[in-house]
């Protein structure tokens, strides 16, 4: 007769044994189930090797070969020499990388490239019609929004974002608008002066 004591043997199963092993098993079926539905579904996998990715930036198709893992900001600066965005922080927190996909602000070093197949990407690189500058390009010349220049493409692009939604933002919706980004030399006043300044951005 087995004891709490002295279990009998080929009953020695406790608690933590058993949780353990029904956990493993558990998630082997689930990998099993997701491996047979990749495979009904006939999806082809990527990687790890280069793929073929086609992006349209700034109103053009750009063909590229890269390993499914390149981020957007490495695709575009280092495959197709389109620079203007720049890279801080790599995590996503200091908006010097910022682009548009779809009109939406975000964070170039964190998203896949080949994720935004298909959209409308924009860069600060697209901005002007020649010589002639953007209107938030221009604002933030004349208000001396910028030191040493680093983020400033990250706010122009955020910046294009939010007066393309609020064509006439309140001091509210600007602070809330630019709140991603970061500029460490401080022009945080200036640059909301020159967003304030600009009436009506056109949409790109």
């Amino acid at each position: 007769m087995a004891t709490k004591d002295k279990p009998t043997e080929g009953m020695n199963v406790n608690r933590r044994n058993f949780l353990k092993s029904a956990g493993a098993a558990g998630l082997a079926e689930t990998v099993v189930t997701q491996s047979e539905a990749v495979a009904q579904s006939g999806a082809a996998a990527l990687g790890p090797g280069e793929t073929a990715v086609r992006l349209n930036v700034n109103g053009k198709d750009i063909d590229l070969k890269i390993e499914p893992r390149v981020t957007l900001l490495d695709a575009l600066r280092m495959r197709a020499n389109l620079t203007g965005n720049k890279r801080g922080c790599d995590r996503g927190a200091c908006g010097a990388c910022t682009m548009l996909v779809d009109g939406r602000a975000v964070y170039s070093c964190s998203t896949l490239a080949i994720e935004v197949q298909g959209k409308k990407i924009r860069t600060v690189d697209g901005l002007a019609n020649g010589n002639e500058l953007h209107p938030v390009q221009q604002a933030f010349c004349d208000k001396d929004a910028l030191m040493c220049g680093f983020c400033t493409p990250g706010f122009i692009m955020v910046s294009v974002g939010l007066l393309e939604k609020h064509a006439n933002p309140t001091p509210e919706q600007i602070k809330k608008g630019l709140d991603g980004n970061i500029c460490r030399c401080g022009t945080f006043a200036r640059i909301f002066e020159a967003v304030s300044s600009v009436k009506g951005a056109p949409r790109g």
